[in-house]
């Protein structure tokens, strides 16, 4: 099972960088606020991974995306700091090449090296922790937020999407 192979490396990694984590095996939930209930973190302790391909101004980039799981992303934000002019999310074809996990179970860690890594700021900014699907929907990883810092080493990109209320 590929996801499996996901959850080896990214333990073997965190392991190698002696980071600060647990492993919680729980039912699947389909969404953020579910999860966090079940795993008992707060909604923006999550590290939500979008997939997605910035293209424009000569640049065809796929980008996974890490922001606060209570927060939506602003991808055209997301673009312009990647230099092109617009990004879409990926196709479940697309993210199941490049990450080999289903939609939803996607970990902050980029496996492929045609998978950039950025984070938004905030991601490290609020909580000691960060909580994410390990691979599959049925397990989870809650990561030291400076440990994943340090191993991950994202590029920082503000693509948080402003609201009225922010």
């Amino acid at each position: 099972m590929m996801s499996l192979t996901i959850f080896e490396q990214l333990t073997t990694l965190l392991n190698n960088h002696h980071a600060r984590y647990r492993v919680m095996e729980h039912p699947t939930a389909g969404r953020s606020e579910e999860v966090a209930k079940i795993r008992g973190t707060q909604l923006g302790q999550g590290a939500k991974g979008l997939v997605c391909h910035v293209k424009g101004n000569g640049i065809k980039q796929h980008v996974l995306a890490i922001l606060p799981a209570d927060k939506q992303a602003d991808l055209s934000k997301l673009a312009i700091a990647i230099g092109g002019t617009r990004a879409s999310l990926a196709s479940p074809k697309e993210v199941d090449e490049l990450t080999q996990c289903v939609f939803g179970a996607i970990p902050p860690f980029s496996f492929h090296p045609a998978l950039k890594l950025v984070a938004d700021p905030l991601l490290f900014e609020r909580f000691d922790e960060l909580a994410f699907n390990a691979g599959t929907l049925e397990r989870s990883i809650i990561l030291n937020t400076q440990d994943y810092q340090r191993i991950a080493q994202p590029e920082l990109i503000h693509f948080i999407r402003q609201d009225d209320n922010d």
